[in-house]
């Protein structure tokens, strides 16, 4: 007999990986579980499965602490008995030898009292308290609340059209959100469970580009009732189409020479073309906007509210943030806002022949390090003091910055900008090791390593953006670091009629939360004035079919190639062709039929 042996896979481990594999898909799906504190118990229960045995906490605890949530599920528990849950989590994260144990220890923890009055709901009403007003995944996942399912059906109907007609009942830029959106329902599509989540993005995108007729929406009679909206961005857009829609009279006053904000000022043509934003604003003014742009409202705000009947203020978030380091004021450093802001004005600068440094891992970072490249610089480094994967820009993002040609340098964190003469001359960073945790995110810190120079001519600054404030502060308006406080239907506390919503008041958030922003507002201005309009979805959605289990990959969208798309701004990503966004929309799952949706609340058809 051998001494050793070759270890092949069994059937019941390739049944037992497989089995993995479908947990990892269901949990990366992020689907709303409809019960939390069920949910918890079957985490506790699957933790308890992979227990050694080897320690009490781990071997028994857990068992123990499926067993009292079994018992809150059940009607059996008391208040004693949640005491008795936190007590035994407690124990177990603090007492087991491996993560097995102490981490199951410490979510249960985290779950009793993060949801604890789901728990008490349990025991007081032998019933679950968790309520989500819409439960299919991919319209909970979506911050304006479009209705996905009904618009990829009617995409896979060849309907484009009325697609788009369904999307402007909750997001009046569905044109914008096809080339842009960060498309978070994709991140709670039940497809993800078969093989791959939808390319809701893509089928958005090809339902704009393929409509066939123009339409108008139908509009309330006129109320006479007039809105000023100060600021022109994606959420100042959204409120006025829709407070147009309703009857009202909105007149956006806009600061520069263009609207649309950070949609023209912050994302470049070759993600966002100039034309298609044109065009998708002016059929929103169409509708009934006014505008009146070069026109910064500071000051005159009070003004302002005397002439109309209510105020929204969706300034952005246009303010730069400082490094606050040594060398910060030299020539060559500049910020990623001023240069997108130039940039938005076609004012293209020239880069030609410059080492140029990037300071930030979020996607304005990788925004002006591709834009630098198309300006001509000879090498273009990103500078990160966290990891790459820890970077907040989305992954194709980072995927396209690498393509062209830019450099990422993580875990440095810079120092201080070398000078000569007053010109930039290099960046001084620092070697990091990542750490523990702070704010959600592995911190790093400095490592036992020589300081380093990288050599460059321009520095650009991408650590966030801020909110120009003050002069609302100054007529009394609390923020909260620069944030415009507000109730929670957005007025403003101590200004009768003024609203306030987007990223000043929430911070730089994303483009769908700025329309969600201004779809809020427009509700609760109009409510304000004395009004219950309704936004109606007149669109038929094609009869549910059923379509079988079968499985079938996720038609994912093309670029140009990266040595063509450096030398301009023209667009980068292709579109779905006809093919492809038929058999993608063919993949819906159709969860607001064969889901919760059918029989908890359905589709909303108004708002």
């Amino acid at each position: 007999m051998a001494r050793l042996h070759v270890v092949e896979r069994s059937e019941a481990q390739a049944v037992m990986d497989g089995l993995h594999e479908a947990v990892e898909k269901r949990l990366s799906v992020s689907s709303l579980a409809p019960c939390p504190v069920e949910f918890t118990a079957a985490f506790v229960g699957m933790c308890a499965t992979q227990s050694c045995g080897k320690c009490t906490p781990c071997r028994v605890g857990l068992g123990v602490l499926k067993e009292l949530m079994d018992q809150v599920l059940e009607g059996k528990a008391d208040e004693h008995t949640l005491e008795l849950i936190e007590k035994t989590a407690r124990t177990i994260y603090l007492s087991s030898d491996c993560a097995i144990g102490y981490e199951a220890g410490s979510m249960a923890l985290t779950a009793i009292r993060g949801f604890r009055d789901d728990f008490e709901h349990h025991i007081k009403y032998h019933a679950c308290g968790f309520k989500q007003s819409e439960l299919v995944p991919c319209v909970s996942g979506c911050p304006a609340g479009v209705d996905i399912p009904g618009y990829i059906a009617l995409v896979e109907a060849g309907r484009y059209t009325d697609a788009v007609k369904l999307i402007r009942k909750d997001n009046p830029l569905p044109v914008v959100c096809g080339l842009v959106c960060e498309h978070p329902c994709e991140m709670h599509c039940r497809r993800g469970m078969v093989d791959d989540p939808m390319n809701i993005r893509g089928l958005k995108r090809f339902a704009t580009e393929h409509m066939e007729a123009d339409y108008k929406p139908k509009k309330a009679p006129s109320t006479g009732k007039r809105i000023a909206i100060i600021g022109g961005g994606p959420a100042g857009l959204s409120c006025a189409y829709y407070l147009a829609c309703m009857g009202h009279e909105p007149t956006i006053f806009e600061a520069r020479h263009h609207l649309g904000g950070m949609l023209r000022y912050g994302i470049p043509n070759y993600r966002l073309p100039r034309k298609r934003l044109d065009e998708e604003i002016q059929w929103l003014l169409d509708c009934g906007i006014n505008v009146e742009l070069d026109t910064p409202v500071t000051e005159n705000l009070p003004e302002i509210r005397k002439e109309y009947d209510a105020v929204y203020l969706a300034i952005g978030a246009h303010a730069d943030r400082k490094l606050g380091l040594p060398g910060e004021d030299a020539e060559g450093v500049e910020s990623a806002v001023k240069m997108l802001r130039a940039i938005g004005d076609e004012e293209i600068p020239d880069f030609t022949g410059e080492r140029i440094c990037v300071i930030g891992g979020g996607n304005v970072a990788m925004d002006v390090a591709r834009s630098a490249v198309r300006c001509h610089a000879k090498k273009v480094t990103i500078v990160y003091r966290r990891r790459v994967a820890d970077m907040t820009a989305q992954d194709e993002e980072i995927a396209g910055a690498r393509a062209e040609g830019c450099e990422l340098l993580e875990l440095h964190a810079p120092l201080a900008i070398e000078t000569e003469g007053g010109h930039v001359t290099g960046l001084r960073v620092q070697k990091q090791i990542i750490g523990g945790p702070k704010n959600g995110r592995p911190a790093p810190r400095a490592a036992e390593a020589p300081e380093e120079v990288i050599p460059c001519e321009r520095v650009l600054v991408a650590i966030g953006q801020a909110i120009e404030s003050r002069p609302f502060e100054e007529l009394g308006m609390k923020c909260n670091r620069g944030r415009i406080v507000t109730d929670t239907d957005g007025a403003v506390p101590g200004f009768d009629g003024v609203f306030s919503g987007g990223d000043c008041q929430s911070g730089p958030a994303t483009v769908i939360r700025a329309i969600n922003a201004g779809k809020v507002a427009a509700a609760n201005i109009d409510h304000y004035l004395g009004f219950d309009h309704q936004i109606v979805a007149d669109v038929e959605i094609p009869t549910v079919q059923f379509k079988g289990k079968n499985m079938c990959a996720r038609c994912e969208m093309t670029s140009r190639e990266a040595s063509e798309r450096v030398g301009d701004f023209d667009i980068v990503e292709h579109g779905l062709t006809p093919e492809e966004a038929h058999q993608e929309a063919s993949r819906c799952l159709r969860c607001d039929h064969f889901g919760y949706g059918a029989f908890r609340g359905g589709r909303i058809m108004q708002w």
